[in-house]
């Protein structure tokens, strides 16, 4: 695929200037994760058609990223790649390829690459959240993460320089793999090393035992699986710095490490804050119940980027939740477009799932406010599950092109979210 599709240019053209024709409403949506596409496809669906209203999304590639995916591309394994145009052809939906640089919320305005202007009457912000490299010293200059494809990548090519080029293979090379955070994308980065490159010592060191949030019979199989794998699993300690060839603890402990993949925490953009819009002590920004900003309520917040209250706290970034919320932010634009009132957002967890390698893993069944139900899965059973949950989002997008009300039925949370309103 070239790095500039025909359509893109001919689309970025057609989306620039302030204006389109008298009358018309331009929905712009920033971010193509799964919070972004979602709304992105439901709009353009609903209204990408009409005259009067344009749907626009700009994203910085013009492939999905399968951010459930990302510990297989950081050990090497081909992912097949998902054009967004391409998804939004027959919509209406046009895509704008390029890096969103600043949000000028006053002027209802959007700089693309610093040097393109595009104008919005409403905003979906979806930017979403990337590993904190500001969590300790030395992360940003010594540490790998999975932001991206192209993070990943890297980190690919650093495990087969150090253990061979796959599962089962014979190497003289070798290494200490040190994984920080013992959370779902620590936990399915050091069972996918682990099981791919034999060779290696993975160590996998949070402030948490994995499955903490589990019930104890899950939890157990989870660190049992990652003990078949020879995951070597430090609970209880605290990285405080990454240094060329070690990580330092808490107390003055150093490991050594020959690479060192950071999951411990998230950050998001700096963006929404520079705007002027009301964000929380984390830069997210700020909803009501229809998710619309607090202090810019034609701006919509989405997934990793907003901080939505519930009945039982503000959610945390999982794929199950994020796609709801960009299917709600589109429903509610097409009331207001109509003159309705948007609905207030309710949705309740539904289950944890968490690869331990290709042919295992643990799925933790959970009540709307994301505590565990005695029910899980293990095993080859559990794998299934897990693979139909991570190949779920681009067919769901697909439906929804063709049944916009397919993508907003999802688990409402009961009473757990009945007084969910933001507070």
């Amino acid at each position: 695929m070239s790095a500039q599709p025909k359509s893109t240019r001919h689309e970025d053209a057609d989306a620039e200037g302030a204006g389109g024709g008298a009358g018309t409403h331009h929905v712009l949506v920033l971010g193509a994760g799964y919070a972004g596409m979602s709304a992105a496809v439901q709009l353009g669906a609903r209204v990408g058609r009409r005259r009067n209203v344009r749907v626009t999304l700009v994203n910085a590639q013009d492939t999905f990223t399968e951010r459930l995916r990302l510990h297989m591309t950081a050990t090497g394994q081909q992912l097949a790649e998902l054009s967004i145009p391409e998804l939004l052809e027959g919509t209406g939906a046009r895509f704008v390829r390029g890096w969103v640089t600043a949000v000028d919320a006053d002027a209802r305005t959007v700089r693309i690459d610093d040097d393109r202007v595009l104008h919005y009457d409403t905003l979906v912000y979806g930017l979403g959240s990337v590993a904190d490299l500001g969590a300790a010293a030395g992360v940003e200059e010594h540490a790998y993460t999975l932001n991206g494809p192209e993070d990943a990548a890297a980190l690919a090519d650093r495990l087969a320089r150090l253990g061979g080029s796959g599962s089962g293979s014979d190497s003289d090379s070798g290494g200490t793999v040190v994984v920080v955070g013992s959370g779902l994308t620590g936990i399915e980065s050091a069972a996918e090393i682990a099981e791919r490159h034999p060779g290696l010592d993975v160590v996998l060191l949070g402030r948490r035992e994995p499955g903490a949030t589990m019930t104890p019979k899950a939890a157990a199989y989870l660190r049992a699986a990652l003990g078949r794998l020879g995951v070597t699993v430090r609970s209880g300690v605290e990285v405080v710095e990454v240094l060329p060839g070690a990580v330092g603890l808490a107390g003055g402990e150093r490991l050594p490490a020959d690479a060192v993949l950071w999951t411990s925490g998230t950050r998001v953009s700096p963006l929404a804050a520079a705007a002027g819009l009301a964000v929380d002590e984390r830069g997210r920004v700020l909803t009501d119940a229809a998710l619309r900003s607090v202090s810019h309520p034609e701006v919509y917040a989405v997934g990793d980027a907003a901080a939505i209250r519930q009945g039982y706290g503000v959610m945390h970034g999982t794929c199950q939740g994020g796609m709801p919320t960009g299917v709600h932010a589109a429903v509610s634009i097409v009331r207001t477009l109509k003159g309705k009132a948007p609905r207030p957002f309710r949705f309740g967890y539904y289950h944890t799932p968490v690869s331990l390698g290709r042919s295992d893993a643990v799925v933790q069944f959970t009540r709307p406010d994301d505590s565990p139900r005695r029910l899980h899965l293990t095993g080859r059973t559990a794998a299934r599950y897990k693979e139909a949950v991570s190949a779920a989002p681009w067919p769901t997008y697909g439906r929804m092109k063709k049944m916009p009300a397919s993508g907003a039925v999802w688990p409402r949370g009961g009473r757990f979210t009945r007084n969910g309103a933001p507070r």
